[in-house]
């Protein structure tokens, strides 16, 4: 093989791959009822669901994270050493936000775990209503507002075993019934009632409920069911990189009742934060409140044995050693003590062993020998001047103390009171009373799509599962039979059928310039080449043998039209609606059933000419099926039929004969013997190819030849992938 060849092969291929994808195109634009019904379907479904779903509000609001808390600096150094820095992220922070720690007090003081719901309200209702109340949760209690009027409850607790159970509460004429569809517990408005069941004890106070007998779901959830229902509705996300700002949005099916909770999380969290800000300076407050009076009692102690002694011993004259000594001593006791106040504070946060505690023993292991050695030069000193000079020495050391801790628990007081938390607000959320869904527009639309979508999806499934009747050529690969005419469907006799204007359906009459009615003469042109010389029966008339695989193929329109045009060639034709179950030919003619064939064979008094009758065209004759039989496939097996078909033989020179289909009856197994063409009329795009190809092989079982196939109904268009096997009218076309 050259190049050419190949390059010839190749482009083939690619043509015929072009054409099948444009062959799915057809079948989708063929299916366009199946797709625009779907798309209708969706559409419909589409604007139902907008009316049954709720609106959905939004609010949102901001806060800023700052990285460092900015405590009072201006109180000096030693203020600010016993604050430690604290640093926050907003990424961590976010996640704070969303924890049961900051919710949980929100989901109290709002009664967010008490659900009250209106089991009356159906699918069709909230179809209707178009909108449909929900619950509003305040710190006063919960309310839902009826057709019948409001239902409010303004405490409902209940123990572990009632949690997430659902309880029905109705009005009575003393006030209310609440029920678990167990127990029935009793109780007045406005009073608050503990009723005790089989699960645990249930606390409950109803302000109102409505009125004629209309029942109100209530339950008691819990904290985490709750917690996790406002983390599926709230988003917490920084804005930006390392922005420190904070948006917090939250949706519901209620504007004021969204922003409320909103605003809550906010205030809960704000107040977590200032708590936790202050929370080192309020620990320190609260040691030193506990050592002051103690260090107080022994100043005052301390001071009270020193004035005794100098009231006793009168005064003594320290030396100028003894003076550097008890200096020296005096800043060593003062520095030992603030090193023991800084010890304690460190150990209440840290182990012996941090670095920290560590250095600060290893000073107060120094100035305590230090310490000693002044003490044992001082013991040289005659004992009234060392008792003085040691109860002076604890009276200093006291009185030191006492001031320091007292400065420094006034000052961190100052700090506490204008320390603020690291998070501020920005923006608190606003009512906004604009739904941000559904987007009913958009709804419609993907609705429209999706629909079309299946309905597309549909048409090709179904192109590709019912494999109809469409190429001649494959057809012809398929059975082994080929096709010796296709039959293009005839607008106008179509659209006189569906108006029922038309008096008959012979093209002849309606439709006699149309491309069916030249390919119904070629159809002739080719038996009439294809006959052999001598007919099957040995005499005149030429037997034509028209099936189909199933109903509705159109064999009884191509039996008449083609009956027709043989009896234009001056020829005696002769049509038989063999089909004595379901024939309709006569329709073609508008004639009667009566008097047909069914009726020859089954009764004696009738004679050949009785069910002969005149059709009103030159040359053609028609035998009805007559009334149907029990047993139609015994009646074309008699010799009764087989002795009609020898006399008919010697009056006509052809005769038609439409048979029963294939796939329905036998009956063209039997009238075969008598035919010399026997053809199978197929309807294109209607026709299922399986079926087809099946009742051929059928009938080459019983050893019947199929001579052709007809393609009837074959629709022009750009539509049709196999267009280009019409035949052209060559003439008036007016």
């Amino acid at each position: 093989m050259n190049t050419d060849t190949k390059n010839a092969g190749q482009s083939n291929v690619e043509d015929k791959d072009d054409i099948d994808v444009l062959a799915l195109l057809f079948v989708v634009l063929r299916g366009w009822k199946t797709i625009l019904f779907f798309a209708l379907i969706a559409l419909l479904i589409g604007v139902l669901y907008g009316r049954y779903i709720n609106p959905t509000f939004k609010s949102d609001a901001l806060i800023q994270i700052e990285e460092n808390s900015q405590g009072v600096s201006a109180l000096g150094n030693l203020a600010s050493e016993l604050i430690t820095p604290q640093a926050s992220k907003a990424q961590t922070e976010s996640q704070l936000i969303r924890s049961r720690m900051i919710l949980e007090p929100v989901v109290d003081k709002l009664n967010l775990r008490i659900r009250l719901a209106d089991p009356s309200i159906g699918y069709m209702d909230r179809i209707k209503s178009n909108r449909v109340d929900t619950q509003v949760s305040t710190s006063e209690g919960v309310s839902l507002r009826t057709e019948n009027g409001q239902a409010q409850i303004s405490q409902f607790n209940v123990s572990q075993g009632y949690l997430n159970q659902a309880f029905t509460i109705t009005r009575s004429d003393t006030g209310f019934v609440l029920s678990n569809g167990f127990d029935d517990f009793k109780g007045e408005f406005n009073k608050s009632h503990s009723f005790k069941g089989v699960d645990g004890q249930i606390q409950i106070t109803v302000v109102d409920l409505p009125i004629n007998s209309h029942s109100v779901t209530v339950t008691k959830q819990s904290v985490q069911i709750t917690t996790d229902a406002i983390n599926s509705t709230l988003s917490v996300v920084e804005q930006g990189q390392q922005t420190g700002i904070v948006e917090l949005s939250m949706t519901g099916p209620n504007q004021q009742q969204v922003s409320l909770i909103l605003k809550e999380i906010i205030l809960s969290y704000i107040d977590q934060n200032q708590t936790r800000g202050s929370e080192e300076t309020t620990k320190t407050i609260k040691f030193m409140e506990t050592q002051i009076p103690a260090l107080k009692k022994k100043l005052e102690d301390s001071e009270a044995i020193f004035n005794e002694f100098r009231t006793r011993n009168g005064t003594i004259d320290v030396s100028q050693e003894a003076s550097i000594l008890l200096s020296e001593n005096a800043q060593i006791d003062s520095q030992l003590s603030e090193l023991q106040l800084k010890k304690a504070e460190l150990t209440t946060y840290y182990t012996e062993d941090h670095p920290l505690v560590i250095q600060i023993n290893d000073q107060l292991t120094v100035l305590n020998s230090r310490k000693q050695e002044i003490n044992d030069t001082i013991a040289g000193l005659p004992e009234i001047q060392r008792e003085f000079l040691q109860l002076s020495e604890d009276t200093a050391i006291n009185r030191e103390i006492y001031l320091t801790l007292l400065k420094n628990y006034e000052q961190l007081k100052i700090v506490r009171a204008g320390q603020i938390g690291y998070a501020r607000i920005i923006d608190l959320p606003i009512n906004t009373f604009n739904a941000i869904a559904p987007n009913k527009m958009q709804i419609w639309v993907l609705a429209a799509l999706l629909g079309t979508m299946l309905g597309t999806i549909l048409v090709l499934l179904k192109s590709l599962l019912r494999n109809v009747v469409k190429d001649p050529e494959r057809l012809e690969a398929k059975t082994g039979v080929p096709v010796i005419a296709t039959i293009p469907r005839s607008p106008l006799l179509t659209k006189l059928n569906k108006t029922k204007k038309s008096s008959s359906r012979l093209l002849a009459y309606s439709d006699s310039n149309s491309l069916s009615y030249e390919a119904i003469k070629s159809l002739r042109t080719s038996l009439m080449f294809g006959m052999p010389k001598e007919s099957r029966m040995g005499q005149r008339a030429k037997v034509i043998l028209i099936t189909g695989e199933s109903p509705g193929v159109g064999k009884s329109f191509i039996s008449s039209n083609l009956t027709e045009v043989f009896a234009q060639l001056d020829k005696k034709a002769l049509i038989i609606d063999a089909d004595m179950r379901l024939g309709e030919l006569h329709k073609a003619f508008n004639m009667s059933q009566d008097n047909g064939l069914a009726d020859y064979l089954q009764q004696d008094e009738h004679q050949i000419a009785d069910v002969i009758h005149a059709t009103g065209i030159d040359n053609v004759d028609f035998i009805p099926r007559g009334k149907k039989p029990y047993n139609p496939i015994s009646l074309l097996s008699s010799a009764k039929f087989n002795t009609l078909m020898i006399e008919l033989n010697a009056h006509y020179d052809y005769i038609v004969i439409d048979s029963a289909p294939v796939l329905a009856a036998s009956d063209a197994l039997v009238l075969s013997q008598y035919a010399d063409k026997v053809l199978m009329v197929t309807r294109y795009d209607n026709s299922i190819e399986g079926q087809l190809v099946y009742a051929i092989n059928q009938l080459k079982k019983s050893n019947v030849q199929v001579d052709g196939i007809v393609l009837n109904d074959v629709q022009q268009g750009i539509m049709s992938k196999y267009s280009y096997h019409y035949n052209y009218a060559y003439g008036n076309n007016q």
